[in-house]
């Protein structure tokens, strides 16, 4: 034991071999490449479902501005543009959809869970926020997922907008996410028999 232990640190202050040194280094090189290549992947796949870049998918404007294209389907403005929303990521489109069609956009109503501003700006995300003299009106409310008054008052206001418009207007309608609170899916379930099939994001008009 006592041999043993004399022994040691020699072999702690011996050179690495050239070849195990050689090999540690290749390893520690692939690491980092399988891990810069999972952040560019994770990268792309988040880049894909922003709201903005999917909005812009999906809409689209003639070069001289006075057709909406929609996915398949053209319809003419005149200013007479209306804009309805809720979910998570309506917040995000409504900004993408806003800059996208400018001055044709008279006026717009969203629903949007509480507290969603104020995360955004902390991370950040400019883009995914309203300019301050946006035509859009923002509705916060649903706080932890839950119908509240906020929720009641953001939806009252997209009724009202809605009913008011007349057959000369178009209705752009952003919605995003279907989720239910965990408590209140088996209610969910017994009401449609199977968890209804909405789009995770979806533009219609």
């Amino acid at each position: 034991m006592a041999a043993a232990l004399q022994v040691l640190p020699r072999l702690a202050r011996a050179p690495l071999h050239p070849l195990l040194w050689r090999g540690s280094v290749a390893r520690l090189a692939s690491s980092m490449a399988l891990a810069e290549q999972a952040r560019q992947l994770f990268e792309t796949a988040v880049g894909a479902v922003l709201p903005g870049p999917m909005l812009h998918r999906a809409l689209s404007l003639d070069p001289g501005g006075r057709q909406l294209q929609v996915r398949d389907r053209n319809f003419q403005l005149r200013q007479n543009l209306y804009l309805v929303g809720f979910g998570k990521a309506v917040l995000g489109m409504a900004a993408a959809a806003e800059e996208l069609l400018g001055q044709h956009l008279v006026q717009g109503v969203i629903s949007v869970p509480k507290g969603i501003r104020a995360a955004m700006e902390r991370a950040g995300k400019q883009e995914m926020l309203l300019k301050p003299h946006s035509r859009v009106q923002v509705f916060e409310g649903a706080e932890d997922n839950l119908p509240d008054r906020d929720a009641l008052r953001a939806a009252l206001a997209i009724r009202q907008l809605a009913e008011g418009l007349t057959a000369d207007d178009l209705l752009l309608v952003l919605i995003s996410g279907w989720g239910t609170p965990a408590a209140h899916r088996d209610d969910r379930y017994q009401c449609h028999g199977h968890p209804p099939l909405v789009p995770a994001a979806s533009v219609m008009a």
